[in-house]
């Protein structure tokens, strides 16, 4: 990373739609939801007790609002491949765009890495995929694929993802690894293992075509072939099948943003192009769930769908407001925290705000605070002071115009 002196609004002129959806979508990570954890143990009942539910992932199957957190960024990535390779790629060439989309791509990782732990632990405690991780492979992908193929094969490869990955998770039979009595018994009908080492290697029974957690092909890939400290004992959701589909989103980011540059159409048009693909993603997961569910943790065909209507439905909100009736004064926060969005993902985890707010208002501060106030209200407190500060920072780094490129 190195700082931009760039002017806020630069020759060719961000798209401040996308500026603030990113930061809209990182406030919900950075704060949002621990301000509402908080604020149902006050009120745990009506429309806080509701937020606070959507502020949770669904266990398994079903789609919750912080279930789209994840997909809207890597989303959002795809639009921005659109505009900063495009311009290397008219500016400079095909050979910087590709060198430029490596050096991103390898920087990204490392800063996962980092993120997960780096080398505080030993090996094989180390974790090789997660978030982070996640968004530089999409990145890396879907701009080798934006590079080398025109819209309508953009088009062909998503659903190719797609269609692809449901039919590997349908059809190709797996190992099932769950631990059997002597007699060949099962020992659970769920998976209790911990680690790898509890799994049953030499079972000889096999299944295909289920969707549970932690008995589907993807998970036993990760199971079997995945290396390092997996999120999930066994397997990780980030893991190695799953990416392919995640490949997916990232391409429905760039086909929006491809949409979005079009010269052809006007504003409004793009908005209402945006809305009806969005629906019509909408319906065509939800139907396609009945079959294959939608789950977040295996990244389903039919979740890529739902939350790819989502979030082109959210898009075609924030353009329709800032671009096109010019509503802009109340975007200022999320324009600080979407121009430097992988910066304060970082600082929220090496830097912890909130650890940082339990010194400014813990303690005796929120006992008084719970005492008097409610319970839960100490708690709101620090997670609004940690809000905040990571806000200051993002304000400040807004305003003296550095902005940390990966």
């Amino acid at each position: 990373m190195s700082p931009s002196s760039e002017p806020t609004q630069p020759a060719s002129p961000r798209l401040l739609s996308l500026d603030a959806l990113r930061g809209f979508d990182m406030l919900m990570i950075l704060g949002a939801d621990e301000s509402l954890y908080a604020l149902q143990k006050m009120h745990g009942t009506g429309v806080t007790g509701f937020l606070a539910a959507q502020f949770d992932h669904a266990e398994w199957a079903g789609f919750r609002f912080y279930d789209l957190i994840f997909p809207l960024f890597v989303f959002m990535v795809g639009m921005s491949i659109v505009f900063s390779l495009q311009k290397h790629l008219t500016a400079e060439g095909r050979g910087a765009a590709y060198r430029r989309l490596f050096r991103r791509f390898v920087l990204l990782f490392v800063l996962a890495l980092i993120y997960s732990g780096g080398v505080s632990q030993r090996w094989p405690e180390i974790r090789l995929l997660g978030v982070l991780n996640r968004i530089a492979l999409c990145y890396l992908f879907a701009s080798l694929i934006f590079l080398n193929v025109r819209w309508k094969g953009l088009i062909a490869v998503t659903a190719a993802l797609l269609v692809g990955y449901w039919a590997l998770m349908t059809f190709v039979p797996f190992p099932d690894v769950r631990p059997r009595t002597a007699s060949g018994e099962l020992v659970s009908t769920t998976l209790t293992a911990t680690n790898t080492a509890q799994l049953n290697w030499s079972s000889t029974h096999t299944r295909r075509g289920v969707f549970d957690k932690g008995l589907n092909l993807a998970n036993y890939l990760d199971q079997k072939y995945l290396p390092g400290r997996k999120w999930d004992g066994t397997w990780d959701p980030e893991g190695l099948l799953s990416t392919l589909p995640a490949v997916a989103t990232c391409l429905l980011g760039v086909l929006a943003g491809l949409l979005i540059r079009n010269p052809r159409l006007s504003e409004q048009r793009k908005v209402f192009f945006l809305a009806g693909a969005g629906v019509a993603c909408l319906a065509a997961g939800w139907l396609w769930g009945l079959q294959f569910p939608v789950i977040k943790k295996i990244w389903t065909s039919s979740y890529v769908l739902v939350a790819g209507g989502w979030s082109a439905l959210l898009l075609a909100a924030f353009h329709q407001v800032i671009e096109i009736w010019q509503w802009r004064r109340w975007t200022t926060p999320f324009l600080w925290i979407g121009a430097n969005a992988i910066t304060l993902y970082l600082a929220s985890n090496l830097v912890n705000p909130t650890r940082l707010a339990h010194r400014l208002a813990g303690g005796d501060v929120k006992h008084f605070l719970d005492a008097t106030v409610g319970g839960g209200a100490g708690e709101l407190v620090i997670a609004l002071a940690g809000l905040g500060l990571l806000l200051a920072l993002a304000r400040f780094l807004y305003q003296r115009k550095i902005f940390l490129r990966v």
